[in-house]
This record gives C-alpha cells, structure tokens and sequence, in this order.
C-alpha cells in the first residue's frame, strides 16, 4: 500500500484519502507517514484547510452514486461531513479567540506603561485622576479640606467623651503645605469626631491591629458614631424643596420666615424657589440664589448648612448639586419613602435649633466616582466628566431585546461576564433602593463598600457580591456584543455604551454628611422597619404544644 494514502476497498470501489483530502501533504521522504505542516499562529490555515477537507466530501457525496454502495459508507461520510464541520468551527473560534486576546493584551500593555510613566514621575494613577478632577471642578482657595491630626491625637484624644481624629477646616494650601486659614471667609467650621461609649475617660485604641508577643490582636471596636462639633456659629443655609407640591411649598415659606427673624441666618433657595415665593410676597426680597454653573460650582464655599424638603429623591438632588465637597444635609420628611430622611417637619423648630447649637450625629454617606470610556480614547485618563451618584449606577440592555453582554474587572482582575437584564454597582446608602429589588442585601450606610448587584441574571449560580471600598471597577461592553448598553447615575444622566467602552466606578473623596436624629444605627433600623416593614409577622402564641 503507498505511504501517505489510505485505500478503503468496498464492493470493488477505491476511495482514497487523496481524493477526500486534497489539501494533507503528502509523507515525507522517510515513509514514516508524518506531515510536515508549519504551526499556524491565529487558526486560519486549519480553517482553510478544513474548508477545502470539507468541501472535497460535499463534491464526493454529490458524485453519480456508486453501484451496490454499502451503507457502511454513507454512514463513514456523514461522520467525515460531522467531524470537518465541528473542526472547521473549532478553528474559527480559535482564531477569534486570539484575536480578541491580542487586542486586550495590547490594551493591558499600554496600561501598564503609562502606569510606570506615572510612577517615574512621582505620582500615581490616583492622584493623576485628582488632579484632572480638580482642574474640572475649579476649586476656590477656601475648599475645605480633611486633614489627619495623629500627633494631637495621641495627646487629646476623647476629650468629654469625644475622640477627635478627623478635622474639617477652611483654608488654602500654601506651597509648604500647610493650611491658611482664609480670614475673609465667614464660612462656620466644624470638626468631626467619634463618640466612644463608657466614661468621659474611657480612651479607646487608634490602632485596627496590633502585634505583641506573637499574637495577632484586632483593637477593641467600642460603638463609634461620627459627631459633628461647631467651631463658629452657622450663618448660611441652602433650602432645596420637592417641586409640584403645595404643602412643601407653604412649609418652605414659614421655615425660612422663621431662620430669618428667629436666627438672624442668610439664606440661599434654588431660582425656581426664589420665583415661587417672590410671587406670593416681597417680603422674601433677601433671600439669595446662583444664575449659572460656575456659582453652583463654587456653592459649597459660602454654604454651612444644607436643609432639604421631600423625600428621598431630593436629598440625591441636593447631593449632585455638589460635585465636591458637601455641607451637612439636614432632611426633613416629606416624601413616601425616607431612608435618608429621619426629621419629621412638624417639629423643625426643635430640630434645626438643636442642629445649629450642636453637637449633632451624621452618617457619612458614601458616593461612587463614574467615568465613561470611549473605544476611540488613546489613552485611559481620556474619560468624559465624572460623574458622581449617591444611591447607584446601572448598566443595562435598554430597549434592546437581547440580552445585556458585560464584562466586568475588579482592580484590572477579571471577575465575571454578566447576561440578562444587566447590572448594578450600589453604595451602602443606595442598598435600600434599586439593589434591594434586583435581590442585593440591605447594608448599614457607614460600612464602606460597593455592591455588585445583578439584574434578572440568566444564570442560577449568579449571586449579588459586596467588594470593599478601595476597589476600582471596570465594566466593558466586548466587542461580541449583539447590542449597546445603557447607563444611568441615580436615575438619570443616562449614556449609551456601545462596543469597546467602558465605564469605570470608584469611590468617591467627598461623601455626603446627613444629620441623624437619634444615630446612625437607630435611623437605619427604624427607617427599614417603617419604610419597608423588615420582617413584620404575627409573635407565635404561647399557649401551643411545649417543650418540656
């Protein structure tokens, strides 16, 4: 029999695998029947080869049939037809496979270079961000600033029973980089502290964990609830409202009346606001307002307090209004659901003159920094203006009836590749809302960290994930996508992302301070107790069936 070629003898006809497969090369000159065919690189020569292995059965099987053919063969020619169909699609999904990781192998090395750009210029991909941010947001010189006081902590710490560590003060930075306190400001400052319980001089330890002796120890976690102190007297306050309502409306004019006369207090009010009550009575010709962005930019500079009517919704409102640091919020009730909004209106005489004496106890409430990335950046510190969100950001398939195609990184780790309706990456404060209905966890607004949420997931195993709060997130729309995704920050500002962009979420420098009626925990169970009636059943009887 001749090297190289197989002959298959059946009822006196001779196919040989020359004929099948033209395009196998024949034995080398040793005879030992071992091709010498070069490796391809990206699969397109054993697609092309498997091509023509394929095509050359397709011209065999049309041929005139062969007289007494034995059905041994036809059935040997369906499997040669199944076996170069599943080879041809096995090398074309190669192909494509090393071709998509080429491209993200080439998107991974740029990365990388401009990350060590940045490392030999002394600064990192961090601050390169900050700096972009804040040549964005046009800082005045009296932003405030958060500056770390370890060494005065050591010496006085829990003072009355408040721990200082965190202090929060008006003034510029020299090129030292010491604070100026900026003398024309009349901006009230404040310091931020923690509460320890137990005596007044019960000192607890700085330190999360220590290591003596060989033991690895965690400190002694006593219940710390953030206290804002006043260091001079309030005299600005910002008033935002709920639109299209009547009571709100009659409200806001008697509160501000009454900050007027009682607190001698300048008072800011959105335009809208402004127009309202001009209409009704010239009596509110004080009260001040901003006409363009740049004020709005440069509000939280004259602002010590912000007081907020409606629900919910209005305190996300007051917080975008901010894209930098946040004076504390103050929310009244005035909504349907209020899991930021723990004052009752009745009693806001009481509450604003408590909250203006102070010490008062806040909730810092964490927001998430997004940047959307285009396929046609050069680089990845290309991003359109970042945009911050108090309760979510969510990426999902929009009016599309496919499914949503996403690929998602975790500090440039890669973690999973969502399909269904799409996905939500939440703050704590925002685990209430849009998450709690896709099936994510309620989590206590001070645990700093980001939910992963998805939505509608085609998949039985898919479970909502909660990352710390360091973590970058990269979510991609691959280029296999059969369709765009949407994004939407807080419910609204929405974005299309089609194939090859990218969004990018971090969290956030500035956090939201809201006001706490009691404190941050007791706000929080009551508002899930009230607002969602959290595990509301019947108490068992205790008349049945005892154990005894």
């Amino acid at each position: 029999m001749t090297p190289g070629k197989l002959k298959l003898k059946l009822n006196s006809t001779v196919i040989t695998s020359a004929s099948l497969f033209p395009s196998l090369p024949p034995s080398d000159s040793h005879g030992n029947g071992e091709a010498s065919l070069p490796r391809p690189d990206n699969g397109f020569n054993d697609s092309l080869a498997l091509s023509h292995s394929e095509k050359a059965v397709q011209e065999f099987l049309q041929q005139t049939p062969i007289q007494h053919t034995d059905d041994h063969l036809m059935e040997f020619s369906e499997a040669l037809r199944t076996v170069a169909k599943a080879l041809r699609q096995a090398a074309e999904g190669k192909a494509s496979a090393q071709a998509e990781a080429a491209e993200w192998k080439r998107r991974f090395e740029l990365q990388m270079a401009q990350n060590q750009q940045l490392e030999h210029k002394g600064k990192s991909p961090g601050e390169c961000n900050g700096d972009i941010n804040a040549q964005q947001m046009e800082n005045s010189t009296s932003q405030p600033m958060l500056r770390n006081e370890a060494n005065e902590q050591s010496e006085s710490c829990c003072i009355n029973g408040l721990c200082s560590h965190e202090f929060l003060h008006d003034g510029e930075t020299d090129s030292r980089g010491k604070a100026v306190q900026n003398k024309m400001m009349r901006k009230a400052s404040f310091k931020l502290s923690w509460r320890c319980k137990g005596d007044e001089n019960d000192q607890h330890k700085h330190d999360i964990v220590s290591f003596e002796r060989g033991n690895i120890t965690a400190a002694g976690r006593s219940s710390k609830q953030i206290h804002l102190k006043w260091e001079s007297t309030p005299q600005t306050v910002l008033v935002m409202t709920k639109p299209n309502s009547t009571s709100v409306q009659i409200l806001c004019a008697e509160m501000i009346r009454w900050m007027k006369e009682h607190k001698k207090l300048n008072i800011y009010v959105e335009p809208r606001v402004m127009g309202e009550l001009l209409s009704e009575s010239s009596y509110f010709n004080f009260l001040q307002t901003w006409k363009d962005e740049k004020e709005i930019m440069s509000l939280h500079t004259k602002v010590d307090l912000v007081v907020t009517l409606g629900g919910d919704g209005t305190v996300l409102w007051a917080a975008s209004m901010f894209k930098g640091p946040v004076p504390p919020i103050v929310p009244f009730s005035l909504g349907s659901l209020g899991f930021m909004t723990p004052f009752y209106s009745e009693q806001y005489r009481d509450c604003l003159d408590s909250i203006l004496r102070g010490p008062i106890s806040i909730t810092l409430r964490h927001r998430l920094q997004c940047h959307v990335i285009r396929d046609a950046a050069k680089n990845e510190y290309e991003t359109e203006e970042p945009i911050l969100v108090l309760n979510e950001v969510t990426i999902d398939r929009g009016i599309s009836s496919f499914l949503a195609n996403l690929e998602c990184y975790c500090d440039n780790s890669f973690v999973t590749r969502v399909q269904g309706d799409g996905l939500i990456l939440s703050t704590t404060s925002g685990s209430t809302a849009y998450s709690l209905g896709a099936g994510g966890s309620m989590v206590h607004p001070q645990v700093p960290g980001i939910l992963f949420t998805p939505i509608c997931p085609h998949s039985l195993s898919f479970r909502p994930l909660i990352l710390p709060e360091h973590v970058t997130i990269r979510i991609q729309v691959p280029f296999n996508s059969r369709s765009p995704a949407w994004a939407s920050f807080d419910g609204k500002d929405r974005k299309q992302l089609a194939a090859g962009d990218a969004l990018v979420c971090s969290m956030a420098p500035w956090p939201v301070p809201t006001a706490c009626q009691n404190d941050s925990t007791n706000d929080f169970l009551r508002s899930i107790h009230d607002g969602l009636h959290w595990n509301l059943r019947k108490t068992q009887s205790f008349d049945g069936p005892q154990d005894l």
